[in-house]
């Protein structure tokens, strides 16, 4: 097996070669002076396993085009199988035709991955898990979920519970564990809320809104009774965090004791950081698939937790030909 890492999220890919035992491959990801991307490896890879490590987040384009090049690159070296782990994949949005005339840009970006000389793709929770038909290649999509029960349970310092890894804020809950409540923030994102509600054996509540447009959304009803209970909103993707912060609010009005949210892909663009700072959210836990900016690792009420043990095993079951969904356990 070799890791060849890109330059979105070179932290985690260490942190996943950590957890292998093994060193990234000496491989160059340059610019020319027009901003056309060089990419040159400097270790034989053929034959080998590679497994090229890219998060396609912003700058999308410029981290997108990283990764194809790449995999061009070891396709030339006569690389035996090119599996692109992408922890954070871009354009999964765009995964239907939302009006007359508009692309299907989640397809578009599968087909150009698979031009490319990508043989598999390793991401984890896909926008939409449809997305996974539009590849003719194998596709591993990895869920968050055991991360986020693990840590919950960590924070609520529940008796038999091994200690967390890395230093985590208490979990106080009034009333105790049963009084914690998982929200879906949309009618879209309930199965992934009730998954997480079910491995921890709590009850569901469902944010209700309108979307007038792109970025702006407008909490219309709380379904399920909130009154006094301790909510963990669950999405996959925060971006402007605009409706992270109204379902937030939507909660405190109807009486909830504390609100916060676990979230997969911190997007976080323009003032996201600062709306979240002056939001009703207590904290806003995040995986490591995007690197964290200075502003997000500066603020007070966000905080990462790493997905590198996750990946690693994800990748040395690719490699070993072991089953990957025993990880979603």
């Amino acid at each position: 097996m070799k890791i060849v890492a890109c330059n979105s999220n070179l932290p985690l890919a260490e942190k996943v070669a950590a957890e292998l035992g093994l060193p990234l491959c000496n491989a160059t990801v340059r610019r020319f002076a027009d901003m056309e991307i060089f990419v040159e490896i400097h270790e034989n890879v053929r034959g080998e396993d590679v497994f090229v490590i890219q998060s396609t987040c912003s700058p999308t384009n410029d981290n997108l085009m990283e990764l194809l090049i790449m995999l061009d690159a070891l396709r030339r070296g006569s690389a035996r199988r090119i599996t692109a782990v992408m922890p954070y994949f871009g354009y999964a949005r765009q995964d239907r035709k939302s009006g007359p005339r508009t692309p299907i840009s989640a397809k578009l970006v599968a087909n150009i991955l698979v031009e490319a000389g990508a043989n598999r793709v390793l991401t984890m929770d896909l926008h939409a898990m449809q997305i996974q038909g539009f590849f003719d290649i194998p596709v591993d999509n990895l869920y968050a979920a055991p991360l986020f029960t693990r840590d919950i349970r960590g924070r609520m310092k529940l008796d038999g519970e091994p200690p967390l890894p890395y230093d985590a804020p208490p979990m106080d809950i009034p009333g105790g564990p049963h009084n914690l409540m998982i929200v879906s923030p949309d009618v879209g994102g309930v199965v992934r809320a009730r998954q997480l509600a079910q491995r921890l054996n709590v009850d569901l509540a469902i944010i209700d809104k309108r979307r007038e447009r792109a970025g702006v959304s407008e909490v219309m009803n709380v379904i399920g009774d909130v009154r006094g209970r301790y909510c963990i909103l669950v999405d996959d993707i925060v971006d402007s965090g605009g409706s992270l912060c109204n379902a937030a609010e939507a909660l405190m009005k109807h009486g909830a004791a504390a609100v916060e949210a676990y979230v997969t892909h911190g997007v976080l663009t323009g003032s996201a950081v600062s709306r979240i700072g002056q939001s009703p959210l207590g904290m806003l836990t995040l995986t490591d698939s995007i690197k964290a900016t200075e502003a997000v690792k500066e603020s007070a009420n966000i905080r990462q937790i790493s997905t590198a043990a996750l990946i690693s095993r994800a990748m040395q079951a690719i490699s070993d030909e072991s089953s990957v969904s025993s990880l979603f356990d």
